[in-house]
């Protein structure tokens, strides 16, 4: 059967676009032959490939690490643009995956002071390759638990594309990401928002006071997670990109009050 048509018949939307992929990336026909069986049989391209591809960049990905998707661009622009003209800034990357986000805004910030986290050792060990062109600096660990101390209170943008896919949700989602990507980096919870609320009480010890939280959610998310972040001392902000699928919510800290005069 032609290759187009193995994998079309496997359900591959994009079945041109993946065969030509597979086809340019192939050593020879052998591997060729062992990368269509392995899609054929359900795993991401990405994983077969080796790499994803993300906003221009090309990212290692390796089995059973969530594969970068296309709406968090929303994440790194939305730093980006918090980040204009500020000599070395500092972000952080919590969830971090492949390191995606994190890279994305290093490539296009000059001289940024980059600490990613992520819970899973395989994505750790993906992170630590594709940030090391930004000298990024990738931790081992539970959310914040591994960042140094002299952080606190230093950071100008605190990004998490953690998971926030309903437990109950995940049956339903395509086979590659449920069947292929850790657990951890799809199940929010009950809710979905879970390991958000975690992300949220903790951000205010390390945002500098004209720092931002931007996570990415759900749209029907907003609400309750707008909630968490008041709950938590800080403003809110909702961006929707339609164009990309994606929300995302921007949290500052409050401004401290001006004092009135002597006497009010």
């Amino acid at each position: 059967m032609d290759l187009v048509a193995r994998l079309r018949s496997a359900g591959c939307v994009f079945a041109e676009e993946e065969a030509a992929l597979l086809r340019a990336e192939a050593s020879d026909a052998e591997t060729l032959e062992r990368w269509v069986a392995r899609r054929v049989a359900g795993e991401p391209l990405e994983v077969v490939l080796g790499w994803a591809a993300f906003a221009g960049l090309r990212l290692n990905v390796a089995p059973g690490v969530f594969v970068p998707r296309t709406r968090t661009r929303l994440l790194a622009d939305l730093a980006v643009r918090h980040l204009a003209d500020r000599p070395r800034p500092v972000v952080v990357d919590l969830c971090c995956g492949t390191g995606a986000v994190g890279l994305l805004v290093a490539s296009r910030v000059p001289d940024v002071l980059l600490h990613a986290v992520d819970l899973d050792p395989a994505a750790v060990a993906c992170a630590r390759q594709n940030l090391s062109s930004v000298a990024g600096t990738v931790h081992l660990g539970d959310l914040d638990a591994p960042l140094p101390d002299a952080l606190r209170g230093r950071v100008d943008v605190l990004l998490a594309n953690a998971p926030y896919v309903p437990t109950d949700a995940i049956a339903a989602m395509p086979p590659e990401a449920r069947d292929h990507e850790a657990r951890t980096a799809l199940d929010g919870g009950t809710d979905g928002l879970d390991v958000l609320r975690r992300v949220v009480a903790r951000a205010p010890r390390w945002l500098a006071p004209d720092g931002v939280l931007v996570v990415e959610c759900g749209e029907d998310q907003v609400g309750e997670l707008a909630q968490a972040v008041s709950a938590a001392g800080l403003q809110p902000r909702a961006v929707r990109a339609p164009d990309l699928g994606a929300t995302a919510l921007v949290a500052a800290p409050r401004p401290s009050p001006v004092p009135g005069p002597p006497g009010t």
